[in-house]
Formats: structure tokens, C-alpha cells, sequence
């Protein structure tokens, strides 16, 4: 696909659809409109009890929306168990246009000045999309979807669209909804105002846990 804008990518998750691309270097993008989406209820999150400690201990410091990019390009870089990423460099540039219009936001995983990982995702209205998450040690990327979870509720975020159930997500509480409920729910959403911000960046894993009983 050629010519894609980013007022086209932003028109794309306002009515439910996402794109892909299949290889780092691919310039051509696909749009994806799945008939059963994978979808996070904000009130059925589910924390295992470890990890609920681990997120309380603060072993970690967490920082919203400070290495959006770096967050990207290690959620595109080749891993043990997968060889390529649907992250084209194409994607990449959108995604960080979006950024910098304040629709995309990343939730980064820190050691020191060291960025073990995250995750990040695209913002409209109520709804939050996440795209993908990264770790680089244990338990990273389910730290850093603790407190996306938690941001969102104190928000007045009323969606968390995974794109995909997998059986990682499933832990959470990730259910699969049909396209036609997913797109009532994502019309409810879509136009509420919400405050990514609302939830202090420096906000402590014991908060955050308060926040998700």
C-alpha cells in the first residue's frame, strides 16, 4: 500500500482495523480487520499474586513516554523464537508520528539508565491498542503491563484492544470478542475524553495495585 497517511493509520483504528507489515525491510503495509478480536476488560485484569509482589517491590523504574522509539525498535529486533517482526521501518515512522501527536504512548521498563523493556500502543478517545511489548528480563513486560492497566483505569479508559488472544495474554484475562461487539464497544470508546496522564508518571507499584482491586 502506498500514499498511507497518518490521518489514514488514525481513520484506520477509529473504525477497527490495524496494519501489518511482513518482514523489518518491507516497505508495503497490509490492513488487518480480524473477525474475532482479542480484548483486555479493564475490570476482569487479572495479576498473579507473584507477580503482584514483584510489582510492589519496585524492583524497577518505571517511565511513560521517554524512549518511544527505542521501545519500537526493540520490539522489531530478531528474538530467540521469532526471526522476523510485522514492524516495517514504514510502520515505525508512522507509529512515531503518532507520538508526536500525542496519540501514541510507550511504557518503558527501567534498570538504571538501562531499558530492559515495555511495551507501546496507540491512544484515541477511551480506547487504548496495544501493539506489542518487549522484555529483556524477567517478568519486564508483565511489570509494564501492570501499569498500563492501571494508567487506563485512572484515565477513564473503558477499552484495551489486544488485536489477538494468544496463550500469553490469556493469563491476563484476554478474551476473544466477536468483530460487531468489539465495534460497539470500540464506538463507545473512541470519542470519550480520558487522561493518559492522570496516574502520575512516578506513580509506585503499590499504587498501582491499589488501583487494580
Amino acid at each position: 500500500m502506498t500514499d498511507f497517511t497518518l490521518d489514514d493509520l488514525i481513520n484506520c483504528y477509529r473504525t477497527g482495523i490495524f496494519p501489518m507489515s511482513d518482514a523489518r525491510d518491507d516497505d508495503y503495509l497490509f490492513l488487518v480487520d480480524p473477525p474475532i478480536r482479542g480484548v483486555l476488560p479493564l475490570d476482569g485484569f487479572h495479576v498473579s499474586s507473584r507477580l503482584a509482589r514483584t510489582v510492589r517491590q519496585d524492583m524497577y523504574t518505571i517511565r511513560i513516554d521517554t524512549a518511544f522509539t527505542q521501545i519500537i525498535e526493540l520490539c522489531a529486533e530478531e528474538a530467540q523464537n521469532r526471526t522476523s517482526t510485522w514492524i516495517s521501518h514504514s510502520i515505525q515512522a508512522l507509529y512515531q508520528a503518532l507520538f508526536a501527536r500525542g496519540l501514541a504512548h510507550s511504557v518503558e521498563v527501567w534498570d538504571g539508565e538501562t531499558l530492559l523493556g515495555g511495551l507501546y500502543g496507540v491512544s484515541i478517545g477511551g480506547a487504548f491498542f496495544g501493539e506489542s511489548m518487549v522484555s529483556r528480563a524477567r517478568d519486564v513486560s508483565k511489570i509494564a503491563l501492570v501499569h498500563l492497566v492501571a494508567r487506563l483505569k485512572a484515565g477513564g479508559f473503558t477499552l484495551l484492544d489486544c488485536q489477538f488472544q494468544t496463550d500469553h495474554l490469556r493469563q491476563f484475562g484476554v478474551v476473544e470478542m466477536p468483530k460487531a461487539e468489539y465495534l460497539e464497544k470500540l464506538a463507545a470508546a473512541i470519542d470519550l475524553k480520558t487522561d493518559f496522564y492522570d496516574l502520575p508518571r512516578t506513580a509506585s507499584g503499590q499504587m498501582v495495585m491499589s488501583l487494580l482491586k
